[in-house]
């Protein structure tokens, strides 16, 4: 039987990233009793694993789950294709398996040879789910990053690029028919990283001691806030303003660059867990849904600061200490 969604736990709004590029992770069926284990109530996962999805049934868990850009021009070939996916990924496990979202590709960028196939395939998606009769239930969206941005500081600033502007103008179009969310991944290390001369350290850590940079009559103390908000004000200016912002990827590594230590992850993302409950500036006291990225460690991607942004050890040690309520 489905289970109705419930809010009632205080963190609604904080999943976690299942990212699984690694060879010497747990079974399914353990993770996700870790994330229970740890009032981990979201999950975003990468494609559609049978193994996780069966290990998820009654799980009660929340899933974004991803069609990833490999599978982007099966999906945008034929309705068929995009049919047979919802049902044997969808429709098979909705009874006992609270999919909320399908993320239709991620990072999409325009200069991608599969560019072409995005928008086909969210709408092949989103017909099959509507076919399924699940459209009420589960939204189909596409996750990009803060690359789609012209401008973004200030926040007010923020405006979507004329390189990107096709694209997500049609993207916007499609969100608004179905009320879905924009998905973004955001992170203030990489803003951190590049700009380090400029954004200090507290700002990019949602510390309390971070200085205030005033966007009148707003003001900003972190740039967390500062970077969602810049995409309030782009979608704004594209009719996208009543749209919600969905940040399906946000964190802090433990190694491999500038900024990487077990400190400033566990500072950045205790923090973030906190924070997302107050909204943003732009958005007081609404709640912005957020999952951190990533449960583990994925010790099969390159260059070295991408293997280490789990917040557990393979063993299902804490990395360091996190509060996800």
């Amino acid at each position: 039987m489905f289970m109705e969604k419930s809010c009632s736990h205080k963190n609604a709004q904080i999943g976690v990233c299942y990212g699984r590029m690694a060879d010497n992770l747990p079974p399914p069926a353990e993770v996700v009793a870790l994330y229970k284990q740890n009032n981990i109530t979201r999950m975003r996962m990468y494609s559609a694993d049978q193994d996780v999805l069966t290990a998820l049934r009654g799980s009660n868990i929340e899933l974004v789950l991803d069609l990833p850009n490999s599978d982007l021009q099966f999906a945008a070939a034929s309705q068929a294709n995009a049919d047979a996916w919802v049902n044997t990924n969808v429709k098979s496990y909705i009874d006992n398996v609270r999919i909320r979202y399908i993320a239709v590709g991620n990072e999409v960028k325009p200069s991608d040879p599969l560019t072409p196939s995005l928008i086909p395939a969210i709408k092949n998606i989103q017909n099959a789910v509507n076919s399924a009769g699940l459209s009420d239930r589960v939204k189909v969206s596409t996750a990009t990053f803060m690359a789609f941005l012209g401008e973004s500081y200030p926040p007010s600033a923020g405006v979507i690029s004329a390189e990107y502007m096709p694209i997500m103008g049609q993207i916007i179009n499609i969100l608004n028919e179905n009320k879905a969310p924009f998905l973004v991944n955001v992170y203030p290390y990489f803003s951190y990283k590049y700009n380090a001369d400029v954004i200090s350290l507290d700002y990019a850590l949602l510390k309390p001691s971070a200085p205030i940079n005033p966007d009148p009559p707003l003001q900003y103390n972190n740039l967390f806030d500062a970077m969602v908000d810049a995409v309030h004000s782009a979608l704004e200016k594209a009719g996208g303003g009543s749209l919600e912002v969905v940040v399906t990827e946000s964190g802090w590594p433990t190694a491999g660059d500038i900024g990487a230590s077990f400190e400033n992850a566990q500072t950045y993302n205790n923090n973030l867990i906190q924070h997302v409950k107050q909204g943003t500036p732009k958005k007081p006291g609404k709640p912005t849904e957020t999952y951190l990225f990533a449960m583990f460690n994925e010790r099969g991607k390159e260059p070295e600061v991408e293997k280490n942004w789990g917040l557990f050890f393979p063993n299902k040690e804490h990395k360091y200490p996190v509060n996800f309520v």
